[in-house]
């Protein structure tokens, strides 16, 4: 596994479409995605942050499995969970760094899912899981979102209970916190615009996409 090279072993020209749902998000936070199966994991990361709209302003990791499922001790002792991270962030054993590890390299130790968390804090857990490959032609984006469903919850919103209580409170307008939730959101999101958690704008998650690459 140390010795894993993003690309290597790996068609460059292979298409995978991945669908990446947030864990625990009711109704259903998701997104269909085409990946250049060459991607390193680092590229990954950015594509994840344009098309759920995170800040990135957190810090993340990959895992080939569930990062919180527990595991079968060996000599007695649990192993370390192996992740990736951004290569300056490696300083435990188990740690690899994500520019090394291609995005089908990883779904394959995964067989076929693999795990992305954002925000160590609020626990953002996203679960990809391989749909189909296939080979790429020379108009096909480094990546491109396909289909999905809601917007990604609000940064620093105290994960799915935090966000669930928030659009909650903005769904009754007679609760006591509205107008102090209201102008929390208007100042993340803007004013502009009235907040729609159930609005995914596909074209313009592919317009940022397009500029990224």
């Amino acid at each position: 596994m140390d010795k894993l090279v993003a690309g290597a072993g790996v068609g460059p020209g292979s298409i995978l479409e991945v669908r990446v749902e947030l864990i625990d998000s009711v109704p259903g936070i998701w997104r269909q995605l085409e990946f250049r199966g060459a991607m390193a994991l680092n590229q990954v990361h950015r594509v994840l942050q344009v098309a759920f709209g995170w800040e990135d302003v957190h810090l993340h990791r990959f895992t080939a499995g569930d990062p919180f499922a527990p595991l079968r001790p060996v000599d007695g002792e649990v192993p370390d969970v192996v992740q990736w991270l951004p290569g300056p962030e490696c300083e435990e054993p188990a740690d690899r760094p994500e520019e090394g590890c291609s995005l089908e390299q990883l779904l394959a130790l995964g067989a076929g899912a693999a795990f992305y968390e954002y925000d160590f804090g609020d626990s953002w857990l996203h679960r990809l899981e391989l749909v189909s490959r296939r080979p790429a032609d020379k108009d096909t984006p480094p990546a491109r979102l396909t289909d999905g469903a809601r917007r990604g919850p609000l940064e620093d919103s105290g994960g799915f209970p935090g966000y669930e209580q928030i659009m909650d409170t903005l769904a009754d307008p007679s609760h006591p916190d509205y107008a102090e939730h209201s102008a929390w959101v208007a100042e993340i999101t803007g004013p502009d615009e009235p907040f729609d958690p159930a609005f995914l704008d596909i074209p313009a998650v592919n317009q940022a996409l397009a500029k990224t690459f």
